[in-house]
C-alpha cells in the first residue's frame, strides 16, 4: 500500500530541493597559448552574424565557432580548450590594444588569462543548465558616457545595470588607480567600495603580481523562453533581490548559471611606454572606445547539458577550478589548446595605424 503524503508536504519538499541558500560556485579554466585567445579577428557570430564585425574580439571554446552558430551546432566542435570537455561553448570579448602616445599607433596587448566563474546563487527558483544554442550579450559596444556609479550594481529593481568594470592590483595597495573626485567624463570612477576597482580604465601601471590589469565582466542570469535562443536583446535579465536575502527570476523564466568573465591583460609589458600622469591612460578596446565604459561579454551555450546539470547540482570547487569537481561526466580536457583559424583575423603587423575595421578613437584626452 502506498503511504499518503499530504500536498503541502509534496510542496515544502520540492521548495527545499529546487531553492539554494548559499551561492556556490565553479571556476571554468581554459587551455590556451601564451598571450593568445583560441581564436581573434572581426567575428562575431551574435551581432553580425554570417558576416564580418564592425571590431575585432578574442574568443575562448569549441572549434565550431564561425560567422554563424545556430541551435546545438557547438555541441559537434571536434575539441575546446575548456577544461571540462563537454563545454563547447564559446566566450568573447573586444580585443584590447595600446596605443602609443608618441605616434598613435596601436599594439594588441596579449591575453595573460582567462577564467569564467559560474555562480549558482542562493534563489528561490531551479538553476537550470543553458539551452544549447542560447546566445547572451552584456554591456554596451556603444557606451562613452560613464554609468551611475564606478560600483557593480546587478539588480534591475535599483536602477541600471552596471555589469562591466575593471580591476588594477597594484605593488602600492594604497595608490589611487583613479582620479580622486572623479565623476566619470574625463576619467574613469572607483568603485566606492573597492579601491582597486571601477568604471572606466584606471590611470596607473597595474603592476600586482601575476596580476596585471583584469577586466571583470558579469552575465545576466534569467532566460525568457519565450523570447528564444537567438534574440539576445530580450531574452536575458539579471536576477532581481528577494526579502529573503536571494535572487530569482521573473515567473515563466529560467534561472541559469550567472557567468562571470575575468581576463587578465600583460599590460606590464608597455609600463615603459608611457608617462603616468594620474589623469590619462593609453589602453583602447578594439571598438575605439578609450575609457573603457563599452566593454561587453558574448557567450554561446555549447554545453552538454547533463554535464552541466550535474556540476551545478553537486559541485562547489570555487577557485579550486571546475576540472576538480567530482565525477566530471565526459571528463577533463587536460592540454587541448584547440586553436580556430580566423576567418577575418587581425594584421599580423607589430604595429599599425589603425584599428581593425578603421574604428575611430573616441572619448577621453581628445
Amino acid at each position: 500500500m502506498k503511504a499518503f503524503i499530504p500536498y503541502f508536504l509534496l510542496a515544502s519538499l520540492a521548495t527545499s530541493t529546487n531553492a539554494k541558500d548559499d551561492r556556490t560556485f565553479a571556476v571554468l579554466r581554459f587551455n590556451n597559448e601564451g598571450g593568445q585567445f583560441s581564436t581573434e579577428g572581426r567575428m562575431d557570430p551574435i551581432v553580425y552574424p554570417g558576416s564580418i564585425s564592425a571590431h575585432s574580439h578574442g574568443v575562448m571554446g569549441g572549434s565550431n565557432f564561425g560567422l554563424t552558430v545556430d541551435g546545438d551546432k557547438l555541441l559537434d566542435s571536434e575539441c575546446t580548450n575548456a577544461k571540462i570537455v563537454n563545454d563547447k561553448s564559446n566566450y568573447w570579448v573586444p580585443d584590447l590594444w595600446f596605443q602609443s602616445p608618441v605616434n598613435g599607433s596601436f599594439k594588441k596587448v596579449p591575453l595573460f588569462y582567462m577564467n569564467v566563474y559560474y555562480f549558482f546563487d542562493a534563489t528561490n527558483d531551479e538553476i537550470e543548465a543553458f539551452p544549447p544554442g542560447v546566445k547572451i550579450v552584456s554591456g554596451d559596444a556603444m557606451k562613452r558616457t560613464p554609468p551611475a556609479t564606478g560600483g557593480l550594481q546587478l539588480d534591475p529593481s535599483q536602477g541600471e545595470i552596471q555589469a562591466v568594470q575593471w580591476t588594477c592590483p597594484t605593488q602600492d595597495s594604497n595608490v589611487d588607480r583613479y582620479p580622486l573626485n572623479s565623476d566619470g567624463t574625463t576619467a574613469g570612477m572607483v568603485d566606492p567600495t573597492n579601491k582597486g576597482s571601477g568604471a572606466g580604465f584606471p590611470v596607473v601601471n597595474c603592476d600586482g603580481y601575476a596580476s596585471p590589469l583584469r577586466q571583470d565582466i558579469h552575465m545576466p542570469s534569467c532566460y525568457n523562453p519565450e523570447a528564444g535562443l537567438n534574440d539576445y536583446e530580450n531574452n536575458m535579465a539579471f536576477a532581481t533581490s528577494t526579502s529573503d536575502g536571494k535572487a530569482d527570476c521573473p515567473d515563466g523564466w529560467t534561472h541559469v548559471p550567472h557567468l562571470f568573465y575575468e581576463l587578465y591583460y600583460n599590460t606590464p609589458l608597455f609600463e615603459n611606454e608611457w608617462d603616468v600622469d594620474g589623469q590619462n591612460q593609453p589602453f583602447v578596446l578594439s571598438n575605439g572606445d578609450r575609457t573603457g565604459y563599452s566593454s561587453h561579454a558574448d557567450f554561446i551555450s555549447g554545453w552538454d547539458e547533463e554535464t552541466l546539470q550535474k556540476i551545478i547540482d553537486g559541485c562547489d570547487a570555487g577557485t579550486g577550478g571546475m576540472d576538480t569537481c567530482p565525477e566530471i561526466i565526459g571528463g577533463v580536457n587536460a592540454d587541448d589548446k584547440c586553436q580556430i583559424s580566423p576567418v577575418f583575423p587581425d594584421p599580423t603587423e607589430e604595429w599599425i595605424t589603425e584599428l581593425p575595421g578603421d574604428n575611430k578613437v573616441s572619448g577621453w584626452g581628445l
